[in-house]
């Protein structure tokens, strides 16, 4: 089975190819600044980065033939985990209806879609009726699945949601569950994404029964988003004068976190800072660090304790001295174990490749 792998970010825009299992081409297509500044929303760009997609096809002399497209899943409505087949109701809701934020990923369903479609019109199937391609998503970051407790806030104008890093934690899991021969269905784990955003979800026999909104509002504080503010000053700053709707959403999802007290959110430059003698960095980031571990032992009451195992993914795993002090403040919790980087790739490949063979069955979005 072929399949092409779509993942549309911020500035950059990943895709592979996959034989079955097998990756035979990986690019991450940068996007400049300056390529960028002549949309005013980021749906304007779909048609450069499909463009994009289908030039470096070329270059590596991959024809435009493959079993099925997958794309990172939009900010849609909120649905279940699984793989969605891209449906008409999927695009009218990214496109004018139920997306809840104007990000980059929502480009993955209508890419994908386009290429499928594309190559239906070239290669028809026989019988007329199964396309020769097909086109999914996987796991979005709106996946919900939290229980009836962790929807209730304390104002009934705003209920929980979540909007976490689902793709990559579920990958982890089952990758996790794997290595010690179990199933991901039969553990109950705290995950946390430590990336741009950070995410921490605790997963129960292999549903996330709760899991905050990383995107803009709740958590702990990361390196581009503010996590959960006094709500009282929030709103007073809103009625301050000083700042518009859209200056202001910055300040919690972009200009926010280490962005807003550092001045960048590279964190190889602040531990460069911090070996150079900078105490103010350090606190900034051993306060972040204080805050994912108190939402991590947050998830462990939502599990009653009982824990199989705290696992840590994303980018930031990668810093040892971040890791190090999140295992002195958990590890009493659970074992903890680290994943670092993302396995988005690879986790959508392999969740179009279990439709193909049968072994998972597309989900309808409606």
């Amino acid at each position: 089975m072929k399949i092409l792998v779509i993942n549309p970010g911020s500035t950059s825009t990943k895709m592979a190819v996959y034989e079955d299992e097998t990756p035979i081409l990986l690019r991450n297509i940068t996007h400049t600044p300056e390529e960028l500044a002549g949309f005013s929303d980021v749906i304007e760009q779909q048609d450069l980065r499909r463009q994009l997609v289908i030039d470096e096809l070329r270059a590596a002399d991959i024809p435009l033939d493959f079993d099925a497209v997958i794309g990172r899943g939009g900010l849609v409505k909120p649905i279940s985990g699984g793989v969605y087949e891209i449906n008409r109701r999927m695009l009218d809701d990214t496109l004018h209806g139920c997306v809840m934020h104007n990000h980059a990923c929502n480009l993955g369903c209508l890419i994908a879609y386009e290429i499928a479609e594309e190559i239906n019109r070239q290669q028809p199937n026989a019988n007329g009726e199964t396309p020769r391609c097909r086109s999914f998503i996987a796991d979005p970051g709106v996946v919900d699945e939290l229980s009836p407790l962790a929807r209730i806030s304390g104002s009934p104008l705003m209920p929980r949601i979540c909007i976490w890093h689902a793709l990559n934690q579920r990958a982890i899991a089952r990758r996790f569950a794997r290595g010690i021969g179990k199933e991901y269905e039969d553990l109950n784990l705290i995950i946390c994404h430590l990336g741009g955003g950070i995410s921490v979800a605790a997963h129960e026999h292999g549903k996330a029964i709760d899991a905050n909104n990383a995107l803009d509002g709740e958590g702990p504080f990361s390196p581009e988003r503010a996590g959960s503010l006094p709500a009282a000053d929030l709103i007073r700053l809103c009625f301050s004068g000083k700042y518009n709707e859209k200056q202001l959403l910055k300040r919690i999802a972009g200009k926010a976190g280490l962005n807003a007290h550092l001045g960048t959110n590279d964190l190889r430059e602040i531990q460069k800072r911090i070996k150079n003698g900078d105490e103010h960095a350090k606190l900034i980031i051993d306060a972040m660090i204080y805050h994912v571990a108190k939402n991590v032992a947050a998830e462990a009451a939502v599990l009653c304790g009982n824990i199989d195992a705290i696992l840590f993914t994303g980018g930031m795993a990668h810093s040892e001295y971040i890791i190090s002090e999140l295992r002195r403040r958990v590890g009493f919790l659970a074992p903890v174990y680290t994943f670092a980087g993302e396995d988005e790739m690879e986790a959508l490949a392999l969740n179009a490749l279990a439709v193909l063979t049968g072994r998972r069955e597309a989900k309808v979005y409606d």
